[in-house]
């Protein structure tokens, strides 16, 4: 499965000081763990998580899962231990929180290579800053070894001194950028987590408004969010089948020479048929995990 490929509609955060946890989670449907360095734990549980997390990734315990360490942010004093071990533990990928310029990505491709790191390891980034989010391409497009963007709404709304409010309208705006930044350099890009995770018909419509906005996925805090975001990050059953129904008549206007190409009575272009055939793709990487010994939804 390319890296491009892979399905990223729940992305889960696991506590790497807590030993229970990182062994319920193989159990788990999510698409991506990531296994928490930063803001679950504690000061003086880091360096102790620290192995506890690097011997999780080194084993096949949550594969076929893709499976990233967040490491604590450049300028912290464990950054550098975290992301020496991080880059040798076989992790998918690192993620660095609260990464703000070109400058910040360089830095840490430097550190990964510096590691000896496997070509394969990518970096995954937090755009969590008002200056971050000025900054979305520049940060995304700063080297190959970037894959996934991954927003902080928690730390943006409390740097604009907004309000958490339901439908998120005080960053917004902030949100729209970031997809497009994303875009704009070829990246994926996740949307962040929803604190309540007593509120279901909360976390849904929030998931739905970044569906719409165009994330491919959202990060989550705890398991009873997964199948929820599995549902809404689909793609659906209704979505797959239009885009069979696309492709199919793509190709049978080609083979008869016709310009013209219509699905229920609507004009189809070419950039409906790269859609189709993206959707189309995403629900075979779907599969392929279902397939797997997981039960993923």
């Amino acid at each position: 499965m390319t890296d491009a490929a892979r399905p990223r509609r729940s992305v889960l955060y696991v506590p790497g000081n807590n030993a229970r946890a990182l062994e319920k989670v193989a159990k788990l449907a999510a698409d991506v763990v990531i296994l928490d360095l930063e803001d679950a734990v504690g000061d003086d549980a880091k360096a102790e998580s620290r192995d506890r997390v690097c011997d999780v990734a080194r084993s096949a315990a949550l594969k076929p899962r893709e499976v990233i360490i967040r490491v604590n942010g450049l300028g912290t004093e464990w950054h550098n231990d975290d992301m020496a071990v991080a880059a040798q533990s076989g992790a998918d990928g690192v993620l660095v929180p609260k990464v703000g310029s070109a400058v910040d990505v360089r830095a840490l491709v430097g550190a990964l290579e510096a590691a000896d790191a496997d070509s394969q390891t990518k970096l995954w980034l937090m755009i969590e800053t008002p200056g971050a989010f000025l900054r979305v391409e520049e940060i995304a497009g700063a080297s190959d070894r970037v894959a996934v963007l991954v927003i902080g709404t928690n730390d943006l709304i409390n740097d604009i001194h907004a309000l958490q409010v339901p439908g998120r309208a005080p960053v917004v705006t902030a949100l729209s950028m970031a997809v497009l930044g994303a875009r704009a350099a070829g990246r994926m890009i996740l949307d962040g987590v929803f604190n309540d995770i007593t509120d279901h018909q909360g976390f849904e419509s929030e998931a739905r408004q970044g569906r719409e906005m165009g994330f491919d996925g959202k990060t989550l805090v705890h398991p009873s969010q997964i199948g929820t975001a599995n549902s809404v990050f689909g793609p659906s059953s209704e979505e797959i089948d239009h885009a069979r129904t696309v492709v199919a008549a793509y190709e049978e206007a080609q083979a008869a020479g016709k310009s013209v190409i219509t699905v229920g009575g609507k004009m189809i272009e070419s950039l409906h048929v790269r859609d189709a055939q993206r959707i189309l793709n995403l629900a075979a990487q779907i599969d392929e995990l279902a397939g797997s010994s997981l039960s993923i939804a």
